[in-house]
């Protein structure tokens, strides 16, 4: 195992790079192509850490997948409703999509089901999911202190109705629930308490169960899903990640030059795409067309904003703002301290081994720049971490990222992409 890799330095950049498929729609369509009647085929399936984890977990738990992973294709013949009863305990490893929406989905059947990961999954809160399935009639319990998992499950089906469930906390408690909805009892209606937070990806959710046959009526603090309309099989194309863009479109903000992002525009589904605005704000030229973005650097001055709603690409917006004039506040993104890292607290840890100013917010961080220097950088086993602090390298000379097969989690062959876009290659 490799325990660090150099990052080198570059020039301006002119680059042109599809990203792989996205993480956060493969999951969501392998689950509805799990409990859908009929056959489905996935086209652009990421190979990652994560997909595999799900794929794997609804395999033992009964659905009929096959995966070409060489070809980002699957062919799954779905179970025609909840997955088969029985009895099952499964390890996610640190797949936060896989706990919450399996955590949803196996309380469809009948049985017990024990969902378990790695010790930082066992550090992430699940207690409002755990209320939430409470309120379905299911037994629910979350076993590490602090309502962390493991999770254990033990059902007869959902009884529907109205759930009150927190949409302060992630998205992912909503989504879940919103994917097992539709083969309730009866209808389930969610009501959403508190301000919600990455509300994009809720709108992915309801993009991904629509393209597959499902009843959801969606908004701001209500979302009714209909037991009439359940999924079918279907073909479905996965679209590029527009999370593993966002590096892409730091580097060009950092060293100048220009980025192009083939298979992602003004049509997306994904939210994480408004980070190109961000990095307009900041003075980077963008344009746009329905499915391909050019973004032309470098970034200039800082700004202060909400990224609520895109924060998996705080970590790249902030070591961004090192190299702008004045500074960057970030702001409404309390709850990333809960994932795969603190990405608030471990951030600003690392931010300032390179020689950043860096006030730390309960909900955020401000970024001040001021003379760099480089570092060997710890990632926390974190891909988002590994991935936005390498870019840090491009123009810092002697930075380091530790445990950089982290990145297996989402993106495995992301610094051999990096490699070449600092080359000015097409990928």
């Amino acid at each position: 195992m490799t325990t660090s890799i150099g990052i080198n330095t570059c020039g301006p950049i002119s680059a042109t790079i599809r990203p792989p498929g996205s993480k956060s729609i493969t999951n969501r369509a392998l689950l509805c192509a799990a409990l859908a009647d009929g056959t489905s085929t996935l086209h652009g399936l990421l190979d990652s850490e994560d997909t595999r984890l799900m794929s794997d977990a609804l395999r033992k738990l009964g659905a009929a997948i096959h995966v070409d992973w060489a070809a980002s294709t699957a062919n799954i013949q779905g179970c025609g409703g909840p997955l088969p009863d029985g009895t099952a305990s499964l390890n996610v490893g640190n797949s936060g999509t896989t706990m919450r929406f399996l955590a949803a989905v196996v309380s469809l059947s009948k049985g017990r089901f024990r969902l378990s990961g790695t010790p930082r999954m066992h550090q992430r809160p699940i207690g409002d999911l755990i209320a939430a399935l409470r309120q379905l009639g299911i037994r629910a319990i979350a076993e590490s202190a602090g309502e962390c998992p493991p999770v254990v499950i033990e059902s007869t089906g959902w009884n529907g109705g109205q759930v009150d469930i927190s949409a302060e906390t992630s998205s992912q408690f909503v989504s879940g629930l919103m994917l097992a909805a539709p083969y309730s009892k009866a209808p389930v209606a969610l009501r959403l308490v508190g301000k919600m937070i990455s509300q994009p990806y809720l709108r992915m959710t309801f993009d991904v169960m629509s393209a597959f046959g499902a009843q959801v009526n969606l908004s701001d603090s209500l979302i009714s899903i209909s037991n009439q309309h359940r999924y079918r099989g279907r073909d479905f194309q996965i679209e590029p990640d527009a999370t593993a863009a966002s590096y892409f479109l730091g580097a060009a903000a950092i060293v100048g030059g220009t980025v192009t992002i083939e298979g992602l525009g003004r049509k997306s589904r994904q939210g994480d795409l408004q980070f190109a605005s961000c990095l307009e704000q900041m003075g980077c030229k963008l344009d746009w067309s329905d499915h391909q973005l050019t973004l032309q650097g470098p970034a200039t001055h800082g700004i202060d904003i909400e990224m609520g709603d895109i924060s998996d690409t705080v970590q790249t917006l902030a070591v961004v703002a090192m190299f702008v004039k004045g500074p960057t506040t970030i702001r409404n993104v309390a709850h990333i301290r809960h994932k795969e890292s603190d990405r608030i607290g471990d951030l600003a840890r690392e931010l300032r081994k390179l020689g950043a100013i860096v006030d730390e917010f309960p909900d955020g961080l401000r970024i001040t720049p001021k003379l760099l220097h480089g570092a060997e950088l710890d990632t926390y086993d974190d891909h988002r971490m590994a991935m936005s602090l390498s870019l840090a390298g491009l123009k810092i000379s002697g930075v380091a990222i530790r445990n950089p097969e982290c990145v297996a989690k989402t993106y495995p062959l992301y610094f051999d992409d990096l490699a070449s876009v600092s080359s000015h290659g097409k990928i």
